[in-house]
């Protein structure tokens, strides 16, 4: 990730722009579903984590830049994520 859009990222976490969402006991047993299913993408726990609390939340969109895993990672609750920003 380029420093100036991580620096924008953390900006807007901080003025409230986004809702940091916490993980849940239950996003565990998810999160160890997909590391093990994807454990040839090395998707990491983080990036599961990401997957497990957007399925969580039933969101359909994704603002993420790493759109090689995302790209890839296939969510519960639709066919495919909506990745922001639109490429």
């Amino acid at each position: 990730m380029y420093p100036g859009v991580l620096l924008s990222v953390l900006d807007d976490i901080a003025s409230g722009a986004y809702r940091v969402e916490e993980l849940q006991r239950a996003d565990f047993v998810r999160i160890r579903q997909l590391c093990a299913q994807y454990a040839d993408a090395y998707i990491g726990f983080v990036d599961a984590a990401v997957l497990a609390v957007v399925e969580r939340l039933n969101e359909p969109r994704l603002a993420t830049l790493d759109r090689r895993h995302f790209g890839t990672l296939r969510p519960r609750h639709t066919e495919a994520l909506h990745l922001l920003p639109d490429a």
